[in-house]
């Protein structure tokens, strides 16, 4: 696919993040990414994502999470606890297009930067709030991180492990991202709309509404039935075709075989058991679902005897659906995630070496999307940003 330069998308926009460790930063990267000019404004500690692996024990040279939230922004530190540097988050606003931020309904109502207090200042401004848990309720100002509100409360944690067995843990920021792509398609919306009635609005996430869509499909059967099906061990799935497996080197694989009876013709024969066809327990579906652990028992067997790399081509021959279950080192080297461009290199931050990292998950065809520059050093661009201000707009 030929690539050549043109204008990102969102260039020519303006958005100030008021934001700290993942969410609201991770968002407005995105758009950074995009080409909006987005200004990170912090307070004088700065954000406790610059010391993620310091606050572990760590002694290290770089913070590899900042950079990769925040590259592309302009750093600058305010004091909103003092009328200077409150008078100067006004005035950056009043030339804003959007406002980004994922502190406590509470905070900013002291702040005076509240959705209400912000609409009846800055009219055309598009507010997007990411919090734990929304602005109504009680539990509104709840700290809100995405292994509570987004991963544990709305029952993501205990879907995943049979009955008894303790809950997984979640990565880091793998809610945020999710609460966070959502906060930049709400604006996005905001955006257009705007462009019809020249008013902004309040786009309003929250990690635990985003984690209750994200479980939709079994929330949907809770709210039907009243109730659902328990997740079973692996050994005894509901559908063997659709269940994870080990090959003879020890390296696990992910049968996708979302369609029973397609599906189960082409595994047969990669197999070499078409025989299995003509067992009267796994000969239908319904026969199938009623001897799962004998059918997985056999699955284990069989693939047991060769390699991964002998059943891939053997599944792809056959029409398997089926993806390797890859660790980090292999996914960082995967040819595909490379061709499509999941990984890019940004500059190092304060002039440290370049980063290689994630991109973000969208790419505009016909648009240079690389990271135009790295994270700020804290406070940066504030003598530049306030000079800014004091310029004639056009």
């Amino acid at each position: 696919m030929e690539t050549e330069v043109s204008v990102r998308p969102l260039e020519g926009y303006r958005v100030v993040e008021l934001g700290m460790w993942v969410a609201a930063p991770a968002a407005a990267t995105m758009m950074a990414d995009w080409g909006a000019d987005v200004i990170k404004v912090e307070a004088p500690a700065g954000d406790p994502n610059r010391y993620t692996l310091k606050h572990v024990g760590q002694q290290v040279d770089s913070e590899p999470p900042f950079e990769t939230d925040n590259r592309g922004k302009r750093g600058i530190v305010l004091d909103l606890r003092a009328e200077d540097g409150t008078r100067a988050l006004e005035r950056l606003l009043d030339r804003a297009d959007v406002f980004v931020t994922n502190l406590r309904p509470g905070a900013l109502e002291r702040l005076g930067l509240d959705p209400e207090s912000l609409r009846a200042r800055h009219p055309r401004l598009v507010v997007g709030t990411l919090t734990g848990y929304g602005w109504s309720g009680d539990d509104r100002d709840r700290a809100g991180y995405d292994v509570s509100a987004f991963w544990a409360r709305p029952g993501i944690a205990a879907m995943l492990n049979p009955t008894g067995e303790a809950p997984p843990a979640i990565r880091p920021g793998l809610g945020d991202r999710a609460a966070a792509a959502n906060l930049v398609a709400g604006v996005l919306a905001a955006l257009l709309r705007r462009e019809r009635t020249g008013k902004g609005t309040v786009v309003d996430v929250s990690l635990l509404r985003s984690g209750t869509y994200a479980i939709g499909n079994d929330l949907a059967l809770q709210n039907y039935f009243g109730k659902r099906g328990r997740t079973r061990p692996r050994t005894e799935h509901e559908s063997p075709l659709y269940n994870s497996y080990q090959a003879g080197d020890g390296r696990w694989f992910w049968l996708v075989g979302l369609e029973g009876n397609r599906h189960w013709p082409g595994v047969l024969k990669a197999l070499g058991r078409e025989d299995l066809g003509e067992d009267e327990r796994f000969a239908t579906g319904r026969s199938r679902r009623g001897h799962v652990r004998e059918l997985i028992a056999v699955f284990d067997e069989e693939f047991a005897k060769r390699p991964l790399e002998g059943w891939a081509a053997r599944f792809d021959a056959e029409g398997v659906w089926w993806a390797p279950v890859q660790t980090l080192a292999e996914i960082s080297a995967d040819p595909q995630a490379e061709a499509i461009g999941a990984f890019v290199e940004q500059p190092g931050m304060g002039g440290a070496p370049p980063l290689r990292t994630v991109a973000t998950p969208v790419n505009f065809w016909g648009v240079d999307d690389k990271p135009r520059s790295g994270a700020p050093v804290l406070g940066e661009h504030t003598g530049e940003v306030l000079r800014e201000l004091d310029a004639p707009t056009a």
